[in-house]
């Protein structure tokens, strides 16, 4: 169920968002089985200017993000064929950095967790407001072409590589390795992995990191962040088992050691 009425136009895509007149609309993949749902949010965000490609389906959208180009994905989690849990586990095989938004019911918390430890890199619960769906699809967006980009907050070029110990960041290539081997990371795990390296030993409240990754324009709950970080944590000891630089302090936050 979406929040209307429909159609509805807000701030027009340009160069306001995403800084370059003139550049190629962002590609998104709504994938649900309400037709209803398809067809308001697509004319919404077309009217924004975005670029929409629709599926009913888990098997028809896998195909169709791989062989066609996309931006962003928005999943929805029971479809027929294949189920959105399904198809993110499949998306993430072939792709860490696509950005996917996860549509889940409002009282599906374990949807909500399950979708975030598969690697979406936010959710939605259903009923949910178009311009909410707008805003975070623009802000995860705006954060995957900073990551790619090699850019910082302020839109100066950085792109350095960041070299703590056995790990070393990227930001040009939207690359993390590990002591020689490539951890694949989502936009916002990548993001969160940056703010606690950037000062190792010090503690990054969920709050800061709920900042560093989302920015202040996004709520998320600790939730959400305690999930990415178990994740990330996962990933890096697929790697090697013996990973353990990203410290919890109970009732404070988290720090990345040394």
């Amino acid at each position: 169920m979406v929040k209307g009425p429909f159609p509805c136009v807000y701030q027009p895509f340009g160069e306001e968002k995403y800084g370059v007149r003139g550049q190629q609309a962002p590609i998104i993949a709504l994938v649900d089985d309400d037709r209803n749902i398809l067809t308001s949010v697509q004319m919404t965000l077309e009217a924004e200017g975005f670029v929409v490609h629709t599926y009913t389906d888990g098997e028809s959208a896998l195909q169709g993000i791989l062989s066609r180009s996309a931006s962003l994905a928005v999943l929805d989690v029971k479809m027929p064929r294949m189920d959105g849990m399904e198809l993110l586990r499949r998306l993430r095989t072939r792709s860490s950095s696509l950005p996917v938004i996860f549509l889940t019911s409002k009282d599906e918390e374990l949807d909500q967790l399950m979708g975030l430890r598969l690697g979406a890199d936010d959710y939605i619960t259903k009923p949910f407001s178009v311009r909410l769906l707008v805003e975070r699809i623009r802000a995860l967006l705006r954060r995957h072409e900073v990551s790619q980009a090699g850019l910082d907050g302020d839109g100066a070029v950085g792109g350095e590589i960041l070299i703590r110990g056995g790990l070393s960041l990227d930001e040009a290539r939207h690359q993390c390795v590990w002591n020689g081997t490539d951890v694949a990371l989502t936009v916002t795990e990548f993001l969160l992995v940056k703010a606690l390296v950037l000062r190792p030993g010090m503690v990054k409240s969920r709050d800061q990191l709920i900042d560093a990754a989302y920015g202040d324009s996004i709520y998320v709950d600790d939730r959400t962040i305690d999930s990415h970080i178990k994740r990330v944590r996962k990933k890096f000891r697929q790697v090697d088992d013996s990973f353990n630089h990203i410290e919890t302090l109970y009732g404070v936050g988290y720090r990345y050691r040394e």
